[in-house]
């Protein structure tokens, strides 16, 4: 898949991809490629394979008591990059959704690169390491003219349903922990984890 991938990655989601609620854009962004153009002009890129929803109303949700400096990207315009500091050292990427004045946003936890180790990229501070993605790139447009993008899913993916998907709670959260707002695709390896009883797939060449 790799090769059919790769003539894709310079085609951006349009903006109105990301004006809707988070819960609805979040597994549509399963097998959709994140894209980086590096220093010497080549592509980085994956695929997307482990995403989860905040909003405003949940109490997980960086932006449930206020708006603050250090969330006010979570705020913005939809279709730009939200990335924050976890536990002081991890850097997590999501994408801003919805609307402007509500804080609504994807995590962006996993993705599968071509011809990479399968967990090189599963969970969001792995993700953020092997994109270089940090606090710089905080408020960000998804636009290949800054460098960092996310294209639309391949034709080879185009028939990529909620039955490949596994709709679940989301990891790490202390309070909203009944919402199942995380979805992976279950056929891949790069899943940061699975939910319980979920067996690992086996070993196929996916990104091939």
């Amino acid at each position: 898949m790799g090769e059919r991938c790769a003539g894709l990655v310079g085609n951006p989601l349009p903006k109105a991809f990301f004006a809707r609620p988070a819960e609805i854009v979040a597994p549509e962004l399963i097998g959709c490629l994140l894209v980086k153009r590096q220093a010497n002009g080549e592509l980085l890129w994956g695929l997307i394979v482990e995403t989860e929803a905040y909003s405003q109303e949940d109490p997980a949700c960086h932006g449930y008591r206020r708006r603050s400096p250090s969330n006010d990207t979570l705020f913005g315009e939809p279709g730009r990059f939200y990335v924050y500091v976890s536990y002081g050292i991890h850097h997590c990427v999501n994408v801003v959704t919805h609307k402007p004045d509500w804080a609504n946003g994807v995590l962006l936890r996993a993705v599968a690169l071509p011809n990479e180790h399968e967990r090189v990229a599963a969970g969001p501070a792995l993700l953020a390491r092997r994109f270089g993605i940090d606090r710089c790139n905080d408020a960000q447009p998804l636009d290949p003219s800054h460098d960092l993008w996310i294209a639309p899913r391949p034709s080879a993916l185009a028939g990529l349903g909620s039955t490949d998907l596994t709709q679940t709670t989301r990891i790490g959260v202390s309070q909203g922990q009944e919402l199942r707002w995380r979805w992976y695709w279950r056929a891949s390896r790069s899943v940061s984890k699975r939910a319980k009883g979920d067996r690992l797939p086996p070993l196929q060449a996916l990104l091939a």
